[in-house]
């Protein structure tokens, strides 16, 4: 179980990485961006889904 549960850490750990990266590379004000950076690192999975959903976007998305 102590691996199962490592790897879902490690690919939790890489989708947040990709959320910031995200969010570092949108057009969202600077407060915008640091708000969702700190809601990403605070809660992580909850994080993710609530900008996978409603976060900023982008620059390539648009």
């Amino acid at each position: 179980m102590g691996i199962e549960v490592g790897f879902l850490g490690l690919v939790l750990l890489a989708l947040d990485i990709w959320a910031i990266l995200n969010v570092v590379q949108s057009g969202a004000s600077m407060g915008g961006k640091v708000i969702w950076i700190l809601l990403i690192l605070v809660f992580p999975l909850l994080g993710f889904v609530i900008w996978l959903f409603a976060g900023p976007r982008g620059s390539k998305a648009r």
